[in-house]
């Protein structure tokens, strides 16, 4: 049930497993849909390991991988094969098994920012299916979600309805970031007509998060508010302890 007026439901599973199972054939169901309705869908995904179980779980569902192209939500500017890369993480976790067969769409390229690899990623993103069928997002202990980092430059482009689909972020230092803090991003536009967008929050320390987005403050203070004043109709919020 709702936690407040105008939010979106919060599913809370028995444990990890049983929300990884829901998810995976939530996710499964879209991807299907978009491939018996447009010959094509698209796959939008966040890094960090709370999804990893649910994309070991994806790779092996059959449905036409080859019809289905991957989209990361957000990168770090770094190169494959460096820490930090979602895109390695990504490959190893969901492109295996079946799901070898997806094309994949990554946010990084040669140029020394995001802001100078922008039109290129632009241009890379304009091929895949859109509106995305189906997204996960994740959430940090600081409220950020995608790379949207709190009071970050380029987070008022993340945000706006105008924006295009990417946005180029430079977030202040913290532990959250660690030393990554060159990020390109997909917008509030890019996420708002998904098919399905999940935000997969594991443990205490996240639903007390959320609850404190869910109160009052700045949206720059919290970026996951965005999402949630108000929400979506395709959004959801699935935790386990």
């Amino acid at each position: 049930m709702p936690l407040h007026a105008e939010t979106p439901s919060l599913f809370r599973h028995g444990d990890r497993d049983a929300m990884v199972e829901t998810l995976a054939a939530k996710i499964a169901a879209r991807l299907e849909a978009g491939i018996a309705a447009r010959g094509a869908a698209s796959f939008a995904v966040s890094g960090g390991s709370t999804p990893a179980p649910l994309y070991e779980r994806l790779s092996a569902i059959e449905l036409d991988w080859s019809k289905v192209t991957v989209v990361l939500v957000d990168e770090r500017w770094v190169d494959r094969g460096k820490a930090g890369s979602n895109a390695d993480f990504v490959a190893a976790s969901l492109l295996q098994n079946l799901a070898a067969a997806a094309r994949f769409v990554e946010l990084k390229t040669a140029d020394s920012t995001p802001k100078a690899g922008l039109a290129e990623l632009e241009k890379r993103l304009a091929i895949v299916p859109q509106p995305f069928d189906a997204i996960v997002l994740g959430m940090g202990g600081d409220g950020h979600t995608a790379s949207w980092f709190p009071h970050a430059a380029g987070l008022s482009e993340a945000l706006d309805p105008a924006s295009g689909p990417l946005a180029a972020i430079r977030a202040h230092p913290s532990d959250v970031t660690g030393p990554f803090l060159d990020r390109m991003t997909l917008t509030k536009p890019a996420l708002d007509e998904a098919g399905l967008s999940v935000l997969m929050l594991t443990g205490q320390g996240k639903l007390d998060t959320l609850e404190q987005a869910l109160g009052e403050g700045l949206v720059e203070d919290m970026p996951v508010r965005a999402l949630l004043r108000p929400p979506a109709s395709n959004f959801e919020i699935h935790w386990a302890g």
